[in-house]
């Protein structure tokens, strides 16, 4: 299960196939280097998206 305190880096190292979904809900910045340690709730706040859709939309990609 995904989480909105977890760290995009270590989200992505664990499960590379959500790369797609980060892409599809808005969160083009996956390479950059503040992901490596910046919660998904951090920069969903700083690239104005909505944390809550943005983590069910990762577990809803997760659950396939």
């Amino acid at each position: 299960m995904i989480t909105k305190d977890m760290i995009i880096g270590e989200v992505i190292e664990k499960h590379p196939d959500l790369v797609r979904a980060f892409f599809a809900n808005g969160m083009m910045c996956i390479g950059c280097p503040a992901s490596q340690g910046e919660s998904i709730e951090a920069a969903a706040q700083v690239h104005g998206l909505d944390c809550d859709a943005l983590v069910a939309a990762l577990n809803e990609a997760l659950a396939q």
